[in-house]
């Protein structure tokens, strides 16, 4: 009998390259037109600075990018904490990130059209605190025990990519300190391709969000809901545009 082995759909250098452009391209590579969809651009970096209240964080704290794809977003971090982690389950992604940090720039292949590619070298944002950074390789829903507690922890976009996205949640918890912040961004686009139906949050009674909120308020506070648009460009004519639900949680003391 034939094994079947499963592929990553992200280790594709298609898509390597795509999320490189989304993550590090200027506006005008991304998006040239004089249209509207411009407020999906620089999506990794509004994750940050648009999800957590900074304010209310301890200074040289700890902070944990899950699903940090090519990283933007795990570097952004390092702008307000001391010691941030980027984790993805790709290993193209982490390869990338890691040299981003090492050489401060990559070579990317932006898609214009047909077999016509445009070269670009991106480059991380400045700055940014390369030193405080560190990437690696691993499984959202089965974290080492020995991963330790954070003051911050993001989840972009992550939730509905995941076969068993309960796990995670089950584990998050144990991952924030208490008064720490979770940021978890979601356009619940539930695929079968990703999350068996049977492990999607939601059903044709409930919404989405209200099974996320009721898997999270035993112990987190819900404390910032709102809209947050993306856009991912294919081709020079053809993007993704979507609206992620963002939604920032304090850890309740137990």
């Amino acid at each position: 009998m034939e094994q079947i082995t499963e592929i990553n759909p992200y280790e594709a250098n298609s898509i390597l390259h795509q999320y490189l452009v989304f993550h590090y391209a200027n506006d005008e590579d991304q998006f040239s037109y004089p249209l509207g969809a411009k407020d999906g651009l620089n999506f990794p970096e509004r994750c940050v600075s648009e999800g957590f209240d900074f304010k209310c964080l301890p200074q040289g704290g700890r902070a944990l990018d899950l699903g940090c794809a090519v990283g933007r977003s795990t570097f952004e971090l390092s702008r307000h904490f001391e010691s941030v982690l980027g984790v993805d389950y790709s290993q193209s992604f982490i390869e990338a990130a890691c040299s981003l940090k090492e050489d401060g720039f990559l070579p990317a292949r932006s898609h214009s059209h047909g077999e016509k590619f445009d070269e670009l070298n991106v480059h991380i944002p400045e700055g940014v605190e390369c030193s405080k950074v560190h990437f690696e390789v691993g499984d959202a829903q089965d974290l080492s025990d020995d991963i330790g507690t954070f003051d911050a922890i993001l989840g972009a976009n992550l939730i509905c990519r995941l076969p068993r996205p309960k796990a995670l949640l089950d584990r998050l918890p144990r991952l924030v300190k208490p008064g720490g912040q979770l940021v978890l961004t979601t356009p619940f686009t539930w695929l079968e391709e990703y999350t068996p139906r049977e492990n999607w949050l939601g059903d044709t009674e409930t919404d989405s969000f209200v099974e996320l909120q009721s898997s999270l308020e035993p112990h987190f506070e819900l404390q910032l809901k709102k809209d947050l648009p993306f856009l991912i460009r294919e081709h020079a004519r053809k993007f993704q545009y979507g609206v992620a639900l963002m939604s920032r949680w304090i850890r309740k003391s137990d």
